[in-house]
């Protein structure tokens, strides 16, 4: 897991905050606390949700079930 807020999800994935934010409420996105008045989020779930949609593959509804589809695509990669 690799916290980071809106703005620094937004800036490592190449969109805007608003879109981390609505990603993060449509899609569950895993939260690991705040930072003052910012959420905290997981990178690692938001850049799997990234590329589902940029896939256009259906994205997995929970953050566990994103955690394993990462876990088979690393899988796939290291074969």
């Amino acid at each position: 897991m690799r916290p980071a807020t809106a703005q620094q999800a937004a800036d490592h994935l190449d969109r805007a905050a608003s879109t981390i934010r609505q990603w993060a409420f449509r899609y569950a996105a895993r939260t690991l606390g705040r930072a003052g008045r910012q959420v905290v989020y997981d990178l690692d779930d938001l850049a799997t949700i990234e590329g589902c949609i940029w896939r256009g593959d259906p994205v997995p509804p929970k953050p566990e079930d994103r955690d394993e589809l990462r876990a088979t695509l690393a899988r796939a990669r290291a074969a």
